[in-house]
């Protein structure tokens, strides 16, 4: 599975929905997120739990990376949930990512982490007191005003955590807020949800866009990206495609990227401090961000 800030796309989807699993498994998203929770029915979790393994195969076959989206531990969300289940049948079938929801607490994450330790050295055949290798990862998905509020307390209290994701609907619901299209709503949480996940030195993964247009989808990307956001959840897997794409730099912003590099490079070998590009005054900052995209270019067209 690529490095957290390459993961371009996230897609949820319905954990006992065959047909589903097959778009999603076609769509190119860089991470598939099988959902145990809202997306499967209590009835149909068996069932989704059974399917698991088999797609986490596929997924490492194909390069993509896979997770699973449990229950709470704790049985919060009520109708029948049973997180501990979830966990056991995610970790047995070797999924990449547990995505944890309604995360709030870094008691929660805790208590997460040591039952992901348990899962693995028992899959291991170790000791219970042997050390095992840390390799599943943790993703709080922070879908509450607490959660988002308190997402620095949650990336320390895990090691196992490299990104945490915005929620859309559960979120908009707590803030009591007018779900809209133009995601209004929810400005202020993206915005600080990207900051205090770059505090935490952990990649900010951008609410899902629940509407069924593409190009709303590709403008509230164009939007988060913009704001520092290099990472985007999704529900459809249409959608996929045209995200990626969004999140992915384009030949002429690599080509202007290029030139500016160049010109303030020459800049400064002649001992100037900073260079006028495209009515622009580049200084240090503004260069490193264009080589960072160019960076980011060529690892994504690896």
């Amino acid at each position: 599975m690529r490095a957290p800030e390459l993961r371009r796309t996230w897609l949820f989807g319905p954990g006992a929905d065959r047909a589903a699993h097959e778009a999603m498994l076609a769509s190119g998203a860089d991470v598939l997120i099988f959902d145990l929770e809202d997306f499967t029915p209590p009835p149909r979790r068996p069932e989704a739990r059974a399917l698991l393994a088999g797609l986490v195969a596929r997924c490492r076959a194909a390069g993509i990376g896979a997770a699973v989206r449990i229950n709470a531990l704790d049985g919060k969300g009520g109708h029948g949930a049973d997180g501990a289940a979830d966990l056991e049948a995610a970790m047995a079938a070797g999924a990449d990512v547990i995505a944890y929801p309604m995360a709030e607490t870094a008691a929660e994450i805790r208590a997460l982490d040591e039952a992901i330790g348990a899962c693995e050295r028992r899959l291991a055949g170790r000791q219970t007191d042997a050390v095992p290798p840390r390799r599943t990862e943790i993703l709080p998905v922070c879908e509450t005003a607490l959660g988002v509020a308190d997402v620095r307390l949650l990336a320390a209290a895990s090691p196992r955590i490299r990104g945490a994701l915005l929620g859309a609907e559960d979120l908009a619901n707590d803030l009591q807020a007018e779900r809209g299209a133009d995601a209004v709503e929810l400005d202020h949480a993206r915005r600080r949800f990207v900051l205090e996940c770059r505090a935490a030195r952990i990649e900010p993964v951008d609410a899902p866009y629940t509407f069924s247009d593409a190009e709303g989808a590709v403008r509230e990307t164009a939007y988060a990206r913009r704001l520092g956001y290099r990472s985007k959840s999704l529900v459809l897997p249409a959608h996929a495609g045209a995200i990626n794409a969004a999140l992915t730099p384009a030949a002429a912003e690599v080509a202007r990227a290029e030139a500016l590099v160049q010109a303030f490079e020459a800049a400064r070998s002649r001992g100037d401090e900073r260079v006028l590009f495209e009515d622009l005054w580049v200084e240090v900052p503004t260069w490193r961000n264009a080589r960072r995209l160019l960076e980011r270019a060529r690892q994504l067209a690896r």
